[in-house]
């Protein structure tokens, strides 16, 4: 008996079935030339960042290579939900084995945080750039960079490591069918019997002490950095100083304002209909690793020249 009671504890469905967006279903072919774009546009925005920094000694500055991190997460990041998801709406592939959803799930929730831990070092890089311009090159050596990039992957691993051996104990009674174009954590849960009370407060508790510790930081860098910059001689000194920081400011509302708004949606229009909020939670997926290489493509006056100097000009 016991261990008929520990088969039923742990089963679990072999395969899950996508829905994609409930509600939509008639439009995934029309939804689907957005969000094709935006992974199009990710792809060539983020290898082109890459390559860039890569082939350029004169680009192996710790700003550069945290930008080098930021690219390849969100390459990981879109590429771990858009190719399914494409497929879905698409050619109607929508099952997903069990351990190939948590999978997913594993990296989609560990690359977004590491994405906030990046946005977090490049926060640390501008205050020292601007507020400790002397100490630049010894404070941002080389080791440094490495642990910073090492710590943040530790990090979001330590804390995602969990979440699949939770929802492997779980008996999934409510069906296969996850309301959802990706395994998200919460949507998996809502299909399993049993308390899931520990899940939903452990995901909740995560996303909090990712979002709020990892914004307090952003702020408290950017207020050293605007009393340095407010303390500098002159106007043209000013711009120049706080302009090295208006793309790392663009990529932070470009990864924490859908994160905000989705939030916000969740509790203040729980009445909405489900696919108002998969379509933010897409968004979010979608929106900063297209934007980012746009925003450090045009701001950067180094990737800038590189991006122009790979198309050669003609000579009239």
């Amino acid at each position: 008996m016991a261990t008929s009671a520990s088969n039923i504890t742990s089963t679990h469905p072999a395969v899950f079935v996508l829905m994609g967006i409930p509600g939509l279903e008639h439009l995934h072919n029309w939804i689907s030339i957005p969000f094709c774009s935006a992974y199009t546009l990710a792809l060539l925005g983020n290898c082109t960042l890459l390559f860039i920094i890569q082939a350029d000694a004169a680009l192996h500055e710790p700003m550069y290579l945290f930008l080098a991190m930021l690219a390849t997460i969100d390459l990981v990041l879109s590429s771990t939900t858009l190719p399914k998801m494409l497929a879905v709406f698409w050619f109607r592939d929508r099952e997903i084995s069990f351990y190939g959803c948590l999978v997913q799930m594993f990296f989609l929730h560990s690359f977004s945080i590491m994405e906030s831990a990046v946005l977090l070092a490049m926060a640390f890089d501008r205050y020292v750039a601007i507020c400790k311009p002397l100490h630049y090159t010894t404070v941002l050596t080389g080791p440094l960079i490495t642990k910073i990039g090492m710590a943040a992957v530790a990090r979001a691993v330590t804390l995602m490591t969990p979440l699949p051996f939770l929802l492997k104990r779980f008996h999934y009674c409510r069906g296969p069918m996850i309301a959802h174009c990706y395994c998200e954590h919460m949507a998996v849960v809502r299909l399993a019997c049993g308390d899931t009370r520990f899940n939903n407060i452990y995901g909740i508790a995560v996303a909090m002490f990712i979002v709020v510790l990892d914004l307090l930081f952003v702020i408290l860098s950017y207020i050293f950095i605007l009393r340095a910059v407010l303390q500098l001689a002159s106007q043209e000194a000013r711009y120049k100083a706080f302009g090295t920081c208006v793309s790392h400011i663009g990529a932070i509302l470009a990864f924490y304002t859908p994160v905000v708004i989705s939030s916000v949606m969740h509790r203040v229009a729980r009445q909405a209909a489900p696919h108002v909020h998969i379509l933010f939670a897409n968004f979010y997926l979608l929106f900063p690793p297209m934007i980012n290489p746009i925003i450090y493509g045009v701001k950067t006056k180094q990737i800038r020249e590189r991006v122009l100097g790979l198309f050669p000009r003609k000579n009239v």
